[in-house]
């Protein structure tokens, strides 16, 4: 008979919803910002263009936003559900963290995003401006406050361990500034402006490819490239940088990112293989002689982790880790190449009239999204077997009570249910891409006017004197 085991599929569960979580929140706290430099612009300028782009991301703004959060609700009851023994255990240290995130970010984004969607010709426009910015602010600290709960995980500090196992906080600074904190919080912030950028500059091609909305296409596939060209490499030195501090605390989880198994100096750096954790191998490698020494230690023979020094028992499912941290960097060189080229064509003023670069920005629309996956499952996936790395194992974080058909019933429920909800929201999201941007009666006038007067001034340069 089949045999469900309630600690894989609790984990499958939670690595289920929480992808689905991960994603909208990214996305959002991208676009506020985004949004906020688009009403800049327009009070800036005056120019309405900016003004109609505003409008057309605001609704989907909304729509994420709305994902965001009930995807996240599910999570926090799987917390109580499937892992009563870790929320009992850490609760009097992460309970105030999102307690924190609630009070400091959600009410702020859910009370001015109603100024947002409503308040147009309702509100002063630099009240309408400000409510931006503060959802823009609200979305980064509610990172702020997420990225500290979920880098304590990863570098837990600041607590004392009770009689009873339970932690006790003994130094809130030290367990909100974690060591791992600061890096994995630029990391995360860059990668979902970088995620927000290839949709906009996506759809901003798209509408060039289509010849529709061309003035304002053009906005945001200049903003895009813009963010593309300087944010991509930054986020390079940042991971770099994050790849280091991991390297001193989670070195394991390094040495499954590189499939290193014996290598203590001149570790060979795999682009590609398959770690084999029964033979304690990695097969079918393509290398670069000492590449993983190099790039994490700067000297060809610099000292690294290797997985061989671990117990079995505490090293994590190296391939996932292996692959997801491949993914995640190939994309990001595939960033890198694309803002690069579309800062080539924008200097050379062929950005809008190249189309075959507009096809890469359409294929490149879903990057940020799969990319930020693989980087959410190299962490994840590479702190097993551990809930708190370190402290709490996994195996002693689940639910006592909990059986394995009530879990995999669950799951199974929450995938029909994710796939309609989140179907239908990202249907709608792109109807309303389909049907394209709404141009007001001012911006008409404006193209009108602004033909006739491009008419009069061609027929004078001919030396007539009228239409």
């Amino acid at each position: 008979m089949f045999e469900f085991d309630p600690i894989l599929l609790a984990r499958i569960q939670f690595a289920f919803t929480i992808s689905f979580h991960i994603i909208f929140p990214a996305f959002t706290i991208g676009l506020a910002s985004f949004l906020a430099v688009l009403e800049w612009r327009w009070l800036a300028t005056g120019n309405n263009h900016f003004r109609e782009v505003y409008k057309f991301w605001i609704k989907i703004f909304a729509v994420a936003f709305g994902m965001g959060v009930v995807s996240g609700v599910v999570m926090s009851y799987q917390l109580g559900t499937n892992w009563s023994l870790f929320s009992d255990r850490v609760a009097n240290v992460l309970g105030p963290l999102f307690g924190f995130e609630v009070l400091t970010a959600f009410f702020l984004e859910a009370s001015f995003l109603g100024i947002m969607l409503f308040g147009w010709d309702r509100v002063s426009k630099k009240m309408h401006f400000t409510a931006t910015c503060i959802v823009a602010v609200g979305t980064l600290i509610s990172a702020f406050w997420i990225l500290s709960a979920n880098s304590w995980m990863q570098t837990p500090q600041g607590f004392s361990i009770e009689p009873d196992g339970r932690l006790m906080p003994t130094n809130w600074l030290k367990i909100i500034f974690n060591p791992s904190f600061p890096y994995r919080f630029a990391h995360m912030i860059t990668a979902a402006y970088l995620t927000t950028a290839f949709v906009v500059g996506g759809v901003g091609s798209f509408y060039l490819w289509n010849k529709r909305h061309l003035q304002h296409a053009k906005i945001m596939l200049g903003m895009a490239t813009i963010m593309a060209a300087l944010v991509a490499p930054m986020q390079l030195m940042i991971g770099h940088m994050h790849g280091e501090n991991t390297m001193e605390y989670q070195p394991v989880k390094v040495a499954a990112m590189e499939g290193n198994w014996e290598h203590t100096t001149n570790a060979p750096l795999y682009l590609f293989g398959w770690p084999n954790q029964q033979k304690e191998t990695t097969e079918f490698g393509i290398t670069i002689p000492n590449g993983a020494s190099f790039v994490l230690t700067g000297k060809a023979d610099g000292r690294i982790p290797n997985l061989k020094s671990f117990a079995p028992e505490d090293r994590p499912p190296v391939v996932w880790v292996f692959w997801s941290f491949r993914v995640m960097v190939g994309i990001g060189m595939l960033m890198i190449l694309v803002g690069g080229l579309s800062a080539v064509q924008y200097f050379r003023k062929k950005l809008f009239d190249s189309r075959w670069l507009q096809g890469v920005w359409m294929l490149m629309m879903p990057s940020g999204f799969i990319a930020l996956l693989a980087g959410w499952f190299v962490t994840e996936i590479g702190r097993q077997p551990w809930t708190a790395y370190g402290v709490i194992r996994t195996v002693h974080s689940v639910s006592p009570a909990i059986l394995g058909p009530q879990v995999a019933w669950s799951l199974f429920a929450f995938v029909v249910m994710y796939t309609f909800v989140f179907g239908a929201g990202s249907y709608y999201i792109l109807k309303l891409i389909g049907k394209g941007i709404s141009v007001s009666e001012d911006t008409e006038q404006f193209y009108k006017h602004g033909l006739e007067a491009s008419i009069i001034e061609a027929s004078k340069s001919k030396g007539g004197n009228h239409v």
